[in-house]
C-alpha cells in the first residue's frame, strides 16, 4: 500500500491521477487534513484517511498498513520541520520500507530561506534509519506562469532573478517522477536533484509570453527589496513576498539552475518546456 500525504493538494492530485494509471486504486492511501476535499478520490476507490501533520495518532492511523510513504511537504511555513518529524516518527511506527520526500533542489547547499526547513527535514528523515529518497524538485513552471496574465495586461513582468538561469518544470514532472520512485521494485536514488531540461531567464520568460501573445512584455528586474515591496502593493501577504523575494535573490545566484537532467532520465522523457508551459498559461 502506498499512502501519499497532502493527496488533496495539486501536487498530491496530478499523483494520484499518474498513480491510478498504474496501479489499482485500493493499493493508494490518499492522506488528507480534510476528508471532504478528498471525495473524488474516495469515489475512484481510493482509500482516503484523515491525517493532520499536528496530530501524531492520525498519522498512524493513516499509516497503518503502508510499505511505502510519500511525505509531501507541508506549506505551514515555520511549522514545517515539526509537522514533518511527527509525520517521518509515524513512517517509522508504521515500518514502512521506503520514506519520500518533497524537498527542494540542492536543499544541503542552497541559497533559499526556505532550502532551511527541507534541510531541517531531510536531516530527520535521515535520522530516522527508514530507507529513503529525497526527492529535491526544483521550481514549478506554475511558479511563474500562474501570474503571467497581469505582466500581459501591464506589458512588464517584475522579478527579480537578474541573470539566473532557472531550471524549471510542471507540477506534472515532479509528480510523475514520485511516482515513478514509489512503484519501483529496483533500489532506488537515496537524494535525486529534479528541475527542467531547459533552463531560463526570466527576460526569456517574457520574450515567450510576448512571442506567443503578440504583445510587448518586457523584463524589469528589481533588487530583493523593491520587488518585496512590489509584491506587497499587489496584495501578497508579507510572508509570501518575502519568500518570493528571497527566491528571486537566490536564483541570480544560480540556486535554482541544474543541469543533469535527473529527473527526465526518471520520467523517461523530456521535462515540460517554457513554450509549451506559457501556451498553457494562455
Amino acid at each position: 500500500m502506498i499512502v501519499i500525504t497532502g493527496a488533496s493538494g495539486q501536487l498530491g492530485q496530478l499523483l494520484i491521477a499518474d498513480l491510478l494509471k498504474k496501479i489499482p486504486a485500493a493499493r493508494i492511501v490518499a492522506a488528507v487534513r480534510d476528508v471532504a476535499k478528498a471525495a473524488d478520490l474516495a469515489a475512484l476507490g481510493v482509500q482516503v484517511r484523515h491525517a493532520d501533520y499536528e496530530l501524531p495518532a492520525t498519522l498512524d492511523a493513516a499509516f497503518q498498513g503502508a510499505s511505502k510513504v510519500l511525505l509531501i511537504s507541508s506549506n505551514a511555513m515555520g511549522r514545517r520541520v515539526a509537522q514533518h518529524r511527527n509525520a517521518i516518527d509515524a513512517a517509522v511506527r508504521a515500518g514502512v520500507k521506503l520514506l519520500a520526500y518533497t524537498s527542494v533542489l540542492h536543499a544541503d547547499t542552497s541559497k533559499l530561506g526556505l532550502a532551511a526547513e527541507h534541510r531541517e527535514t531531510e536531516a530527520a528523515v535521515l535520522a530516522s534509519g527508514l530507507p529513503y529518497t529525497l526527492l529535491r524538485n526544483g521550481w514549478y513552471m506554475e511558479n511563474y506562469t500562474a501570474g503571467l496574465g497581469g505582466a500581459l495586461e501591464h506589458g512588464v513582468l517584475l522579478g527579480g532573478a537578474g541573470e539566473g538561469r532557472i531550471a524549471a518544470a510542471a507540477r506534472a514532472d515532479y509528480a510523475a517522477a514520485a511516482v515513478a520512485v514509489l512503484l519501483s521494485e529496483a533500489p532506488v536514488p537515496q537524494v535525486l536533484e529534479l528541475a527542467g531540461d531547459q533552463a531560463f531567464t526570466l527576460a526569456e520568460l517574457a520574450a515567450e509570453l510576448a512571442l506567443q501573445a503578440g504583445k510587448a512584455v518586457a523584463y524589469n528586474n528589481l533588487d530583493e527589496a523593491a520587488y518585496r515591496e512590489a509584491l506587497l502593493g499587489v496584495g501578497l501577504p508579507a510572508g509570501m513576498a518575502a519568500l518570493i523575494a528571497d527566491s528571486d535573490a537566490a536564483a541570480a545566484q544560480g540556486a535554482l539552475f541544474d543541469d543533469s537532467r535527473s529527473l527526465s532520465k526518471l520520467i523517461g522523457r523530456p521535462t515540460t518546456t517554457l513554450a509549451a508551459a506559457v501556451r498553457a498559461a494562455l
